[in-house]
């Protein structure tokens, strides 16, 4: 092999770094001089992927992974590091690397606060809730035990994939409110599609739980629903109890 040979096969084959871009163009050295909030989600990416390659920035293989799952985080952080190594440029260890970053960022939103939280509106709900269901691809029905003065016992997973509403039996509902004693409690599920208005079936699945509880003391405060913000679309959860669509 000649000597030109030899010194094209090593450039080819030399990784794109984040040193070798443009000083003002590296997102390590704006990110300390502006802050984490003026970088773009590829940019953020890229400092964690540290090389591109061959031929491509790394910012631009970054672009591909987000590119890859729409523009979607909540997809990103979903996959699984199979699905990231389809991207050309993602090894398993980035694959890995990545998936590592989304799980701790997922462990810090849920991590379990010190104070017992307390859920008087569906606001609270939300918040609470919010972070449960992102990137959810099925709907889950969730139950949350309150003590009197509203603080949160548990959260109940009822049913996961159910979309027949009709199928969520009051037994299943009230079953570990009973044993734990409460008088109140509060519906919650997502709607994976992105909008909160509630089905019919949503709406006489709430009248029939609210009835029951009627029945045996246990009251439902509400049922929220949650689905995802859009331009159009402030506000990402619907109370059934604020739309008054609890009761005949």
């Amino acid at each position: 092999m000649t000597s030109w040979e030899n010194e094209k096969n090593s450039d080819s084959d030399k990784p794109y770094l984040i040193a070798e871009m443009p000083a003002d163009e590296r997102p390590r050295e704006r990110l300390s001089r502006c802050g984490a909030e003026s970088l773009s989600d590829s940019e953020l990416l890229a400092i964690l992927l540290r090389t591109g390659k061959t031929g491509r920035s790394v910012v631009d293989v970054a672009r591909d992974v987000i590119g890859k799952f729409e523009s979607n985080l909540s997809r990103l952080a979903e996959a699984s590091i199979t699905e990231i190594q389809q991207v050309p440029g993602i090894g398993k260890a980035k694959a890995i690397e990545i998936k590592s970053a989304f799980t701790l960022a997922k462990r810090l939103s849920n991590e379990e606060k010190t104070d017992v939280p307390r859920l008087e509106s569906p606001h609270q709900v939300a918040s609470l809730m919010r972070e449960k269901f992102r990137g959810k691809q099925q709907e889950e029905f969730h139950v949350l035990l309150l003590d009197t003065k509203h603080g949160l016992l548990r959260d109940e997973v009822v049913t996961v994939g159910l979309v027949d509403r009709s199928q969520v039996h009051a037994r299943e509902v009230f079953r570990n409110a009973i044993k734990e004693s409460c008088s109140r409690i509060i519906l919650c599920h997502n709607h994976p599609s992105g909008d909160p208005t509630p089905s019919e079936q949503d709406i006489q699945c709430t009248k029939n739980l609210t009835a029951a509880g009627e029945i045996i003391g246990i009251q439902v405060l509400d049922h929220v629903v949650i689905g995802q913000r859009t331009n159009q679309r402030p506000r990402d959860y619907l109370s059934l109890r604020e739309e008054n669509m609890m009761s005949s």
